[in-house]
């Protein structure tokens, strides 16, 4: 689920922004940071993730401020797909500096950087510490702003149900009758075969 689960996508003001790619030795250091937005049944290892960046199937990226260098948010996005789509599977802005347009920036940099693709997915896991759903309603609201459009479906990520959405650029967000076999294909790059069926039901 992209966002996290603390309220981490930022809102208004413009930011100047760039992309840095996180290399694999140091995958372990923006680890925590994950471990802190998501919750542990949708989370990829360490190990899962290392390898999927170091053969080209995931990229772990850093949002960061173009004159102090300074990272303020990050995503990890699965490129590499039989269908053409990219899956954004975290997406987060530090919590210092939320709410101060990074989100907005950082969604428009994704936009540009996967321009050439089908499209970019995005799952929007509902847990149940959501109770009223004004977590949810937030975060489809942010997600409708750029595009994204809900994928009619019944898929589960870590047994949690998942609101699919995707964001047509080449192609379509009309992707239903195959969207379980996409998923499948960006998790079967980077899981064993008991892993997968763990996360993707």
């Amino acid at each position: 689920m992209p966002d996290g689960r603390r309220n981490t996508t930022g809102e208004e003001a413009e930011q100047v922004l760039r992309i840095q790619e996180v290399p694999t030795g140091e995958i372990a250091h923006w680890y925590p940071a994950l471990q802190t937005d998501f919750d542990e049944r949708e989370l990829l290892s360490r190990r899962a993730i290392q390898k999927a960046v170091k053969r080209g199937e995931q990229e772990f990226l850093l949002f960061v401020d173009e004159y102090t260098g300074i990272p303020q948010g990050y995503a990890l996005c699965c490129i590499r797909n039989v269908y053409g789509y990219v899956l954004l599977k975290y997406f987060g802005i530090l919590s210092w500096f939320r709410g101060k347009g990074v989100g907005v920036e950082a969604m428009r940099l994704l936009n540009r950087r996967y321009a050439e693709k089908q499209g970019i997915l995005a799952e929007l896991t509902v847990f149940d510490d959501d109770e009223n759903g004004e977590y949810l309603r937030k975060l489809k609201r942010f997600f409708t702003r750029f595009g994204y459009e809900e994928v009619p479906c019944n898929i589960r990520i870590g047994g949690a149900k998942v609101i699919l959405t995707a964001k047509p650029l080449k192609g379509t967000a009309e992707i239903a009758p195959v969207a379980r076999r996409i998923l499948a294909d960006f998790y079967s790059r980077c899981l064993r075969p008991a892993e997968m069926e763990k996360m993707l039901r």
